[in-house]
């Protein structure tokens, strides 16, 4: 949905028609309230919020999948280090940096 001119409102202009606001978000439209000029807030529908926290819900577990992908790709492979190995090296170079 794109956001037209009359779906950007002062924030004074807001307060005073919350109400009517409120019921065209409802209806689908979503508002962008500005304040001293500048884009503010938005307001959308609760039911959109949830869908849009569900998106990015959903989009961090794609991340995951993908990186764990990748990490047993590696493991098949055969580029994989001993952790203990590894912690121990950072340990090292920490320490010889902060000399």
């Amino acid at each position: 949905m794109s956001i037209s001119a009359s779906d950007v409102i002062p924030l004074s202009q807001a307060r005073a028609n919350l109400s009517e606001l409120a019921d065209q978000v409802k209806a689908g439209a979503e508002k962008i309230v500005t304040k001293n000029g500048e884009s503010y807030v938005a307001i959308i529908d609760a039911q959109r919020l949830d869908y849009y926290h569900q998106l990015e819900r959903e989009h961090i577990h794609l991340l995951l999948i993908a990186d764990a992908s990748k990490g047993l790709a590696d493991v098949a492979a055969g580029q994989v280090k001993d952790a203990l190995g590894a912690i121990s090296a950072i340990k090292r170079r920490r320490a010889k940096a902060s000399r």
